[in-house]
């Protein structure tokens, strides 16, 4: 027997009454399905109600177990999709134009780490020195660790040097008060400076 190359590429619609049968197919099966699990769980109400002593007529349950796996359908059909696994690899290629909105941005969740503290503390001298200085001094350490190898503990007089007296002084001593956005905007410029 012998076959041409046009004949493996070619595709021929399936004719449209066997479509027809295979989705009726499908439907008698999803049906058969739907009865069997009715059944099934009509059996096992009608065991527990007789089991305490309760007597229901058997459309009743027939029709409110119909009821609810019709309510289960329905919420199934309207969910959104699951999200994708963690380690899926993302397409490539030019976005969809839609927001994912349940995805976690990592960028929001820094702002927030910083944010929350911020506003939180406000106005408040312990606060902010229980709470932000510390952070503000991990991160200078981070950058002095990443960028020179050391710490402020681990080389003072040198890390001193290289973060400047201004921010040295301000990671070392609480101050009166929090400063103001505009002294943290300077702050922040100055670790960012660090190489």
């Amino acid at each position: 027997m012998s076959t041409s190359i046009d004949d493996l590429l070619s595709f021929e619609e399936a004719p449209a009454e066997e479509r027809t049968e295979a989705r009726g197919g499908s439907r008698l099966r999803a049906m058969l399905r739907t009865l069997a699990v009715t059944a099934a769980i009509t059996v096992v109400v009608v065991v527990g109600l007789r089991a305490v002593g309760l007597q229901v007529s058997l459309w009743i349950i027939v029709a409110g177990v119909l009821a609810v796996l019709a309510v289960r359908r329905v919420t199934a059909a309207l969910s959104p999709p699951p999200p994708p696994r963690a380690g899926a690899r993302a397409p490539v290629g030019e976005e969809p134009g839609t927001w994912n909105w349940a995805s976690r941005d990592a960028l929001r969740a820094a702002i927030n780490g910083w944010e929350r503290p911020l506003d939180w503390c406000a106005g408040n001298r312990e606060r902010f020195t229980e709470r932000v200085l510390p952070r503000l001094g991990e991160l200078a350490d981070e950058r002095l660790r990443q960028k020179h190898g050391l710490t402020r503990e681990s080389d003072p007089a040198r890390a001193r040097t290289l973060l400047g007296e201004p921010l040295w002084t301000f990671l070392g001593t609480p101050s009166r008060r929090p400063p103001s956005p505009r002294d943290l905007a300077a702050i922040v410029a100055e670790l960012e400076k660090l190489s």
